[in-house]
């Protein structure tokens, strides 16, 4: 797998706000875990699973935040991993880990945000 062609392609489709195109990069059973779903959806575990859940909830985050926009910073590699370090909104920076299946889809992905 290539990271940072990885990168590319997962900032571009965020930036341009296409949901369909966001989530061809994850597989049906995805597991997300993110501060922001505890803020934004008042979910207190964290975590949502399964590709309808996580479209939904991506699909509110993209109405709410119209100038979403992330600028990547650094990619990092790991054993069918990456890890994306990245501004993201509010001006918050992000590591967002995510390990891929063996169909080269995300199927887990957890992010971590500056307070």
């Amino acid at each position: 797998m290539d990271a940072q062609k990885f990168a590319k392609e997962w900032i571009e489709s965020w930036n341009s706000h296409d949901l369909e195109n966001i989530m061809q990069h994850y597989s049906e059973d995805i597991e997300i875990t993110t501060p922001m779903i505890k803020l934004a959806a008042g979910i207190e575990i964290g975590s949502l699973f399964g590709k309808e859940s996580v479209r939904e909830y991506w699909n509110k985050a993209l109405t709410k935040f119209p100038d979403l926009h992330f600028e990547l910073i650094e990619v990092t590699s790991g054993v069918n991993s990456v890890a994306l370090y990245y501004k993201s909104i509010m001006n918050k920076m992000a590591i967002e880990v995510m390990f891929f299946n063996n169909e080269g889809l995300v199927n887990k992905m957890i992010a971590h945000y500056t307070t």
